[in-house]
């Protein structure tokens, strides 16, 4: 099976596929966004990939809902991950703190730090690159006094130096990742089946009809509260039509074709122009 990730090696995406399959993956493909590892599911490039979705730290990850929401209609969840996350500050060399000039890593990952970089490296410019991997991989080649904020797979990958351990803001950083598929694929991470007893979530995107009315979002959120259904994160997000536009995401508890859930997602149907759901798959545990 080809396995797409968030890449390139030594990002946490990679890091957590590693820990996911015991390395076991027969043929793993990184790709250098996020949206491409999601729309490589799309056009049947991989049979499966896994993308970051949502930080404890710094919440979801904008990139993989819009695509999901607006590109990928034949792509669903499948599964999920969560992974504990450790950044490191590395750089090519050993350096004192003083003598680092320059940050870089991925935005969430300079968010995750930004105590750190403040109270340690305040004269230090920070930059953004478009993974943590990367940011090891600018480092390892540049010859000034950089540092790059990732985990230590990328440090051995690229043959840097791990000055300082632990260097999130919060303790318990976690990151949950999604595994892709095809609509229709079955529910499981790669080469393993679903969880018979383990619960389900079930994960969705709603927008359109009678937004802009004085309790529109009650009424949809309703649906689930009249059943029971009980939701556990909603946010909205731009639908890049202007201000005041938006789309709604939700993740439920309850497989989609379980009886209260499915009367709750028809009762949110007649309230609104689109409804998806991206995914029903069991529960990371």
């Amino acid at each position: 099976m080809v396995v797409g990730y968030f890449g390139p090696e030594g990002t946490h995406t990679h890091e957590a596929l590693i820990a996911a399959t015991g390395g076991q993956v027969l043929e793993p493909m990184s790709f250098p966004t996020i949206h491409d590892t999601v729309m490589a599911v799309q056009a049947g490039t991989v049979e499966r990939a896994l993308v970051p979705i949502e930080n404890s730290m710094e919440g979801s990850v904008n990139a993989t809902l819009d695509a999901l929401a607006i590109e990928a209609a034949e792509v669903a969840i499948v599964g999920e991950v969560v992974q504990p996350i450790e950044q490191c500050l590395i750089a090519r060399v050993a350096l004192d703190l003083v003598e680092i000039d320059t940050v870089v890593s991925h935005p969430q990952a300079n968010a995750q730090c930004a105590r750190f970089i403040r109270t340690h490296l305040p004269r230090a410019a920070v930059l953004a690159s478009s993974s943590t991997a990367d940011a090891v991989r600018l480092v390892a080649d540049h010859g000034g006094p950089w540092a790059a904020l990732g985990n230590r797979l990328a440090a051995e990958r690229y043959g840097c130096v791990v000055l300082r351990s632990a260097v999130e803001d919060v303790p318990g950083n976690e990151t949950r990742f999604v595994w892709l598929g095809p609509a229709g694929a079955a529910p499981g991470r790669p080469g393993a089946d679903a969880d018979p007893i383990a619960p389900w979530k079930t994960a969705i995107v709603f927008w359109g009809a009678g937004s802009e009315h004085p309790g529109w979002l009650v009424s949809c959120l309703s649906e689930f509260a009249q059943r029971g259904v009980n939701l556990t994160r909603i946010e909205s997000r731009p639908r890049r039509l202007g201000l005041g536009s938006y789309m709604f995401f939700a993740d439920l508890e309850g497989r989609d074709r379980e009886l209260d859930v499915a009367a709750a997602l028809a009762g949110v149907q007649a309230h609104v122009d689109v409804l998806r759901v991206l995914g029903s798959f069991p529960v990371a545990v």
